[in-house]
């Protein structure tokens, strides 16, 4: 289930990052290159868990299944969250700054 989540993560922050020049300026590189990180880590994961639980790995438990919804689901959340910091530090459009030295 984290794999999936991240890997359509993935798949869409690419496809929006490609698409749309003013993506690219919004720094959605990074979110693509975390979010494919976090994909290939939980590919690991899984091919290791496979490794170890053959076919009982296609039959998770409901508790199991929820608790990689909530994981797969915060991973994301929190890889948004590392993305708007950049964005806010980074300020490619210059909005923080016009806002912290304008003149009142």
């Amino acid at each position: 289930m984290t794999l999936l989540i991240t890997l359509f993560a993935a798949i869409i922050s690419t496809v929006i990052w490609y698409q749309k020049e003013s993506a690219r300026e919004l720094k959605t590189g990074i979110l693509c290159w975390m979010f494919w990180g976090a994909s290939i880590m939980w590919l690991v994961d899984a091919i290791f868990e496979y490794a170890e639980l053959h076919e009982a790995y296609f039959t998770p438990e409901p508790a199991d299944m929820l608790n990689d919804l909530y994981l797969g689901l915060s991973v994301v959340a929190l890889g948004l969250i590392i993305w708007l910091v950049i964005l806010l530090v980074k300020d490619p459009k210059g909005v923080v700054r016009a806002t912290l030295f304008k003149k009142a």
